[in-house]
């Protein structure tokens, strides 16, 4: 018997916008979350795929004592620097889209949500998705949820904000958008519901 092919979502958002929180409800739904933040985590560790790429090409000072990339000094580094994000972009890219192939590969759900944070960025990955879900508030709300959540101060979250697409580009990208502003859980996860009944707005 063939089996139908999954619907491929590309699921994006800025930071705060409550992307993980759509995520984590349509895995509840029953679609296959594949998470290249956590790939890109995993792939950093300790005995990750990319650790040596990164020592030969940044130096012995951008690996932790644990012996896995040094997130902090990296992500100070690229996020001053557009060569060094390029060339660690250049790194992982590769190696988050195998594993995000592979594990697309091995579910047999309908759905299959990529959550992709550089999304938008991403001609590569846009190429490669059915459909794309935007999740869209305004700044001052993405500001007011990681300066609660992650304790960082509001200039820290603006600076990471102007780093990103912006809101107009996400959604001239997106075949569906979900405001994420004012509205509470329990609505979310029936917008979503809606959305996962027409599969994903198609």
């Amino acid at each position: 018997m063939v089996r139908t092919p999954s619907l491929r979502v590309g699921l994006t958002g800025g930071i705060g916008s409550g992307k993980s929180t759509v995520a984590a409800l349509l895995a509840q739904l029953g679609a296959t979350v594949i998470d290249t933040d956590a790939i890109a985590r995993q792939i950093t560790q300790p005995g990750g795929a990319a650790v040596a790429s990164i020592r030969e090409t940044f130096g012995a000072d951008l690996i932790a004592p644990s012996g896995g990339m040094n997130r902090e000094r990296m992500r100070a580094l690229a996020f001053a620097d557009l060569p060094t994000r390029r060339r660690l972009e250049s790194i992982l890219h590769p190696l988050i889209s195998a594993e995000a192939e592979r594990q697309a590969a091995a579910s047999t759900a309908r759905i299959l949500v990529f959550d992709i944070p550089l999304l938008v960025e991403s001609k590569e990955w846009r190429a490669r998705l059915d459909r794309i879900l935007v999740i869209d508030c305004s700044e001052a709300t993405q500001i007011a949820r990681v300066t609660q959540r992650s304790g960082w101060a509001a200039d820290a979250v603006r600076a990471v904000i102007a780093q990103q697409a912006s809101r107009e580009e996400r959604r001239a990208c997106a075949d569906v958008v979900i405001a994420n502003d004012a509205i509470g859980c329990d609505e979310l996860a029936a917008e979503l519901r809606a959305l996962w009944d027409q599969r994903m707005g198609g």
